[in-house]
């Protein structure tokens, strides 16, 4: 049996990420070093495949991630929604920093 899709309301969504942010800013200040440069990340044919073990992983780079979302900054015309993965790299980076 099918569930519905989970529907996230982007005005929550922004909200939540706000508070997390305002909550690193206010231990770490106005930046965050993030210690390590590499991971792993899982492509996204695979990612949501919870029934099957991933095959193929391949590295990601975090200075890489965010010289895409500089670059959204420089020019935001060019947004895409792969903007979001880009994120989501340093996002979890600092998430995981911040808990470490």
């Amino acid at each position: 049996m099918a569930s519905e899709p989970l529907r996230i309301p982007l005005d929550q969504l922004r909200q939540a990420f706000d508070a997390a942010l305002r909550h690193v800013e206010a231990s770490a200040g106005h930046s965050v070093a993030l210690e390590e440069e590499y991971f792993w990340s899982v492509p996204g044919d695979e990612l949501y495949d919870v029934h099957n073990e991933p095959k193929s992983l391949t590295i990601g780079q975090l200075s890489e991630s965010w010289q895409h979302l500089e670059d959204l900054l420089a020019d935001q015309d060019r947004a895409l929604g792969y903007h979001l993965v880009w994120l989501a790299d340093i996002i979890r980076a600092i998430g995981q920093d911040a808990t470490g």
